[in-house]
């Protein structure tokens, strides 16, 4: 367990708890999708929200409810924290753990299916369905293209999830992908 990890970890939890009770629930993961769908323009209906559904059905049942110890559906900062500590811990699974999500929010972003996510794509997703900073926005995407190109392919965004949910470098591109994090032993 990583201070910079659990810096990033509260700041997805911050993210997480769409309703602001300070416990993630099912519907906070139902209201997740929403929030990234609306944002999109995406129809309910439509096979990217369908699938973007699903998979975080899934991203909730194995990877979010077990980390509820004490089986009241609810999952506090204490809980998630631990939990992805422990369900985390390996990178190679990343494929299993992330990855399938990962692609569905890949999809939602990308909304005129050139299989990139340019600049603005990222800030509206980030920025306003994930309440980042314009500033931040910014910074994180020059950060994570890797190769220059103004846009970020797919190999780039996993690798900026890889990055966030395995790693521990305060430096690294990724680290502020959810959100500006403390610094490390600062109060948050």
């Amino acid at each position: 367990m990583t201070a910079v990890q659990d810096l990033k970890y509260r700041q997805w939890f911050r993210g997480a708890d769409v309703d602001g009770d300070g416990v993630i629930t099912v519907q906070d993961v139902r209201l997740m999708g929403e929030r990234f769908t609306t944002a999109r323009g995406a129809a309910s209906a439509s096979e990217t929200a369908h699938r973007l559904t699903e998979g975080l059905a899934a991203f909730w049942a194995n990877v979010i409810a077990p980390m509820d110890v004490d089986g009241d559906g609810k999952v506090d900062l204490r809980e998630m924290t631990e939990g992805f500590h422990r369900a985390l811990a390996d990178p190679s699974l990343y494929s299993q753990q992330v990855g399938p999500v990962a692609d569905c929010y890949f999809d939602l972003i990308d909304l005129d299916g050139d299989d990139r996510i340019d600049r603005e794509e990222f800030r509206e997703i980030f920025g306003l369905a994930g309440n980042v900073s314009p500033e931040d926005c910014s910074a994180v995407f020059d950060a994570l293209d890797l190769d220059g190109s103004g846009g970020l392919d797919r190999a780039e965004f996993h690798q900026a999830l890889l990055e966030f949910f395995y790693g521990d470098d305060p430096d690294a591109p990724a680290t502020h992908l959810f959100g500006r994090i403390a610094e490390v032993g600062q109060p948050v």
